[in-house]
């Protein structure tokens, strides 16, 4: 299980929908992967925030009444006799009865998750119409496209886990920080994901860049922000050549104003 498959699962535990199959995959995994962990708290925080950004609203009486009327028409006898050459197929799953029409799953393609993982595209559609259910009914105005879509950092990471060329370099730095570059030639894009790293103060922030050659030339490939754990998922803007120094800076907000670093870098991590 790669560190992206295990991080949809931590979404499916802070949400308490994990089969027990993938339950015993995800306590497994980060058994396995401890650093992992940071995906758990990320989990946990965005679904309290959810339950924290609506105001309970009391259900309309007409769910109630949508309910019971789907369970008035269930067969109401008491047992169902069958012959050892006949079975029993449930058409309908009605212990999610509700006023909302549940649509048969289908096949689908699996994106975005590896064939090792179940937690594929068609668990984040049954999970985001799970929230668009509940939305629907009032309990929030939050799209679920805003809910769900994973960052492009994040889905970059994913195609470079993907893809056949695949590379990765880290480098822990003297105050702790743990920094790991991904990249992928074929993809063409660059990932650092870095764990640990200091909260700055207002009207700073880092930056990144390529640092080439034997002049040691600075190329600058963006900002970000690390979450209040000092976690970071950044994608690096521009084309990284082979050999480069993936380096931050920490640089006023909005970035370096003149397109060089001001300060030595706070973290680098070498490629070759």
């Amino acid at each position: 299980m790669n560190e992206r498959d295990f991080a949809d699962l931590a979404v499916g535990h802070a949400l308490n929908a994990l089969s027990e199959a993938d339950e015993r995959a995800y306590q497994e995994a980060l058994a396995g992967n401890p650093n992992w962990d940071h995906h758990v708290r990320h989990a946990v925080d965005a679904v309290a925030a959810i339950g924290d950004s609506v105001e309970p609203v009391e259900p309309p009486p007409s769910v109630r009444a949508s309910l019971f009327a789907r369970i008035s028409e269930l067969p109401q006898d008491s047992a169902v006799s069958t012959s050892p050459n006949e079975s029993v197929v449930d058409d309908e799953d009605y212990a999610a009865a509700g006023p909302a029409v549940i649509e048969p799953e289908r096949e689908a393609v699996t994106v975005g998750a590896s064939s090792a993982s179940g937690w594929g595209a068609r668990r984040w559609f049954a999970l985001a119409a799970s929230f668009a259910a509940v939305l629907v009914l009032g309990f929030g105005a939050v799209t679920v496209s805003q809910l769900f879509a994973p960052p492009a950092a994040v889905v970059a990471l994913q195609q470079i886990e993907d893809a056949p060329d695949a590379q990765s370099a880290s480098a822990t730095m003297p105050d702790g920080t743990v920094a790991t570059a991904h990249w992928s030639p074929s993809s063409g894009k660059s990932v650092l994901v870095a764990d640990g790293m200091p909260a700055l103060p207002d009207g700073k922030t880092y930056e990144l860049w390529f640092v080439r050659g034997e002049d040691q030339i600075a190329i600058p490939a963006g900002i970000f922000e690390p979450d209040a754990d000092g976690n970071a998922t950044a994608q690096l803007t521009g084309e990284m050549h082979s050999g480069d120094v993936i380096a931050v800076t920490v640089e006023p907000a909005g970035g370096s104003p003149d397109g060089t670093p001001s300060s030595a870098p706070v973290l680098a991590v070498a490629t070759a």
